[in-house]
């Protein structure tokens, strides 16, 4: 089989109202030298049955059951020969020359692994969207943010944030990747299953010596939430564990279980929060996805080592928890740029 330069490889699970609405605009837009895949995590809704008839051109693997983001994109790519992979969410609108911008980018910078573009919301594209946002930044305790979006804040596009920068983490909602990093930093972590995977990926990427950039001349529009709604007991599990979790595999141990000390006190807040609001299920589900850490961190702390510990840029050194709710930050450009350096 002919490499590829570029495979755009969307991962489905019973998506197919968004399939029908946005893969048109992947496809027309699509360079002759990129191809589209559709990866199907078991769906039951007829997505199958609608591509093979609407889209044949469009390639299909047939992956039997949900294995989750993280599974069902690497039992995908493991079937597609390319020099790089673009990850696509089912619910994103692509615009014209989305694609380009991040191609030049990667074939001009050997030392940027992945990228993603400026990410709009669909319903209010003159406002970021949640899912990555201009890219995405960690600070010291792990709590991601992104330039245009902290926490639930989402700020308008005024062309702020259209310079190409250095990120942490590149969203998984479009991301693409360089193969050979991919594998190199050891793929997608199956365990996490979805939610924070691609901030685990990119911080391994990081630990491998290369770089992770937002290129803002490309640009999508996502709706966000599509598989598991905003407020879900299950989203609150996996958001919490997958947060400790990729602290437990990318930090060295003299900063690991200090910062995890912090955290579990942290942890309890928020669930004594969600108990407060009558969130119940929520409540329960952060002291669940504790209890997992804890009894897997043996296993997590074995599966970080297998590259070199170290520290990687850029991550804000100050409490963003502390700057958005104490001091009531609620803009990325706010943020003090000198504070964005290792920890």
């Amino acid at each position: 089989m002919t490499k590829l330069k570029l495979a755009v490889v969307i991962l489905n699970w019973n998506g197919k109202k968004f399939l029908e609405k946005f893969l048109p605009s992947v496809i027309n837009n699509n360079p002759a030298w990129a191809k589209v895949f559709v990866a199907d995590n078991g769906s039951v809704d007829g997505s199958l049955e609608f591509l093979q008839k609407q889209f044949p051109e469009v390639e299909r693997i047939q992956l039997g059951k949900n294995f989750g983001y993280t599974g069902g994109y690497n039992r995908a790519l493991k079937e597609i020969e390319a020099e790089y992979y673009l990850l696509l969410n089912s619910d994103i609108e692509v615009s014209p020359g989305w694609i380009e911008p991040m191609v030049e980018q990667m074939d001009a910078r050997n030392d940027v692994a992945a990228c993603q573009p400026k990410i709009l919301s669909y319903y209010k594209p003159e406002c970021f969207e949640y899912a990555g946002a201009a890219g995405g930044f960690i600070d010291y305790l792990g709590y991601p943010f992104c330039r245009g979006r902290i926490f639930n804040h989402l700020e308008e596009d005024k062309e702020q944030y259209d310079d190409p920068a250095e990120v942490f983490w590149a969203t998984g909602a479009c991301m693409m990747v360089r193969a050979a990093d991919f594998y190199r930093a050891g793929a997608l972590d199956d365990s996490f299953f979805a939610h924070m995977e691609e901030i685990d990926l990119c911080w391994r990427l990081k630990r491998t010596g290369k770089k992770i950039m937002c290129i803002p001349a490309s640009k999508v529009y996502h709706v966000g939430g599509g598989t598991l709604p905003k407020n879900n007991p299950r989203k609150t599990y996996l958001n919490f564990r997958n947060n400790m979790l990729l602290l437990a595999k990318n930090l060295p141990a003299s900063k690991f279980y200090p910062l995890m000390l912090k955290r579990i006190i942290l942890d309890q807040v928020a669930a004594f929060q969600f108990m407060l609001k009558g969130q119940v299920k929520d409540s329960v589900a952060v002291y669940r996805a504790g209890l997992s850490v804890l009894k897997n961190l043996r296993k997590t702390r074995n599966r970080g080592k297998i590259l070199e510990y170290k520290e990687v840029l850029p991550i804000y050194k100050k409490s963003i928890v502390w700057k958005f709710f104490i001091k009531r930050t609620k803009c990325f450009s706010d943020l003090q740029s000198r504070h964005f350096q290792t920890l």
